[in-house]
């Protein structure tokens, strides 16, 4: 039996960019079902995350034109992660694979076919990989690099050069609800839930249109989010930190009262502002990522719904738990 796909495209501001793309996702469901690989029930499913411009008007237009297009929209902005959230339990009782991708070109969408093609081999998850970033700036290349080898520092298990595009089953979506969060980082969440993996690697292309939604304020945020999200390592590092800076202030306490006693001590103004900086920005440091968990522990106890959708472009007989 073909499975039914899912391709699930968050949208937020992309009325440049989505007339261009949207006939590329739709070519390429179109072409899967031309290679007997999935059923012509598969859809190309966009989420309109509170976009401020004409967006979902253009979905709406696009599931007018062709019953593949299907849409849904959020009753505010709720940012990336929540949008590729909604669209995956939105469609997880519709269909037996998702594939979800960004709008903007930038992922190869040919690598669908082989993500197809491992699921039939029996892969749950396949993920997106880079294969390459030359065509990123030194800067963006260091950044992103050092963000990954960041994450796996810190205990976070995530995929080198993966973001959020990747084929889940709608068996791993079923347990994948079981997860709660409302601090979301999906790429590190994934590999959680366990399962058959693989990974696909792609070229990855410049923005057809439009402009990048993810500048590095967003980029810093996200990498915090995913370390915060998934790991206490940073905690653990203060602790062994402060053991640390107790140990080596241990040792001056004696030094201080041998050379008391020598007849060797001074004063010193200088000695004494540099240690009571040093650790006073340690401890304002210490007392942020300690503030940091606290507030996402107080986020997760008001169990809030992660998105909330306003209007769809079809009826669904069964509400998904959000």
């Amino acid at each position: 039996m073909k499975p039914v796909l899912y391709i699930v495209i968050p949208c937020y501001n992309e009325e440049e960019v989505l007339p261009i793309t949207a006939p590329e996702f739709l070519a390429k469901i179109k072409e899967l079902v031309s290679l007997d690989k999935i059923d012509d029930k598969s859809r190309v499913m966009f989420v309109n995350d509170g976009s401020k411009d004409k967006t979902w008007e253009i979905i709406k237009d696009l599931s007018k034109q062709d019953e593949h297009y299907i849409g849904i929209t959020q009753s505010r902005n709720r940012g990336h992660q929540n949008a590729v959230l909604a669209g995956l339990m939105e469609s997880k009782n519709l269909c037996d694979i998702t594939i979800s991708i960004d709008c903007d070109g930038q992922d190869d969408i040919n690598a669908m076919n082989e993500m197809v093609d491992a699921y039939l081999d029996g892969c749950e998850i396949v993920y997106g990989v880079r294969n390459s970033r030359q065509t990123d700036t030194f800067f963006k290349r260091f950044t992103a690099e050092s963000f990954y080898k960041l994450l796996n520092g810190m205990g976070a298990e995530v995929v080198f050069n993966h973001a959020d595009y990747r084929l889940v089953s709608s068996r791993v979506l079923d347990e994948f609800a079981n997860f709660k969060e409302v601090n979301l980082f999906l790429r590190g969440m994934f590999p959680l839930v366990g399962f058959k993996s693989t990974s696909v690697y792609y070229a990855r292309n410049e923005r057809i249109a439009g402009e990048s939604h993810y500048p590095l304020s967003k980029m810093l945020s996200l990498a915090f989010d995913g370390i915060t999200s998934l790991s206490v390592k940073p905690i653990r590092m203060i602790t062994g930190f402060g053991i640390f800076v107790a140990f080596i202030s241990l040792v001056l306490l004696v030094y201080s009262i041998v050379q008391h006693f020598l007849g060797n001590t001074q004063s010193g103004w200088s000695s004494m502002m540099v240690a009571i900086c040093f650790l006073g920005g340690i401890q304002l440091i210490s007392l942020g990522v300690i503030g940091e968990y606290v507030g996402k522990t107080y986020m997760e106890t008001k169990q809030r719904p992660r998105y909330i959708i306003s209007e769809r472009t079809y009826e669904m007989d069964n509400n998904n738990e959000h």
